[in-house]
């Protein structure tokens, strides 16, 4: 058997056998590995030393009251800066920031699917033919929808003021 600590790729080997996960075949052959193999069987006993205190630790047990103090304790803590940026403030802005994101956004689609890039004329027999882009009428139709959604966005953060009256 290659010693697993000097071959890093089978160290959790040892690490399984402290933890008592190692099938009874494997165990015994590092049980013999370990016989003969000083620094395996150092890191063993270091392990289980660990092991042993985390078995034996109890949690001290929870008052009753402990919620009760704790979001009290919250509570007392002064807000940050970013606390209040992310909108976890009650009054955030963020309610009426992620509209006119979403606005923004459908503006930038409509901008694209409207943009037409200039084609070249291409030569066919000696003729010149030129080649019309054809829009499909379902496609003219959501976007007059998002534009008209766009207008209901952009009127409706009018009438809510702007972001900076929420800080």
């Amino acid at each position: 058997m290659r010693c697993p600590i000097e071959s890093h790729d089978s160290a959790e080997l040892l690490l399984a056998y402290c933890a008592r996960k190692l099938e009874p075949e494997m165990a015994a052959i590092l049980e013999r590995h370990m016989e003969v193999c000083p620094d395996c069987l150092a890191f063993y006993e270091g392990q289980k030393q660990v092991w042993d205190a985390l078995d034996s630790w109890e949690a001290e047990p929870v008052s009753d009251d402990f919620d009760s103090r704790l979001y009290a304790r919250i509570e007392r803590e002064p807000v940050s800066f970013w606390t209040r940026m992310q909108g976890f403030y009650a009054g955030s802005w963020s309610r009426r920031a992620i509209p006119l994101t979403a606005a923004a956004g459908l503006l930038l689609t409509a901008g694209l699917i409207l943009q037409r890039p200039e084609k070249p004329t291409s030569v066919e027999h000696g003729s010149t033919a030129a080649k019309a882009e054809v829009i499909a009428p379902d496609q003219l139709e959501r976007t007059v929808e998002d534009m008209e959604l766009l207008r209901q966005f952009t009127s409706l953060a009018r009438t809510e003021g702007s972001p900076s009256d929420a800080l």
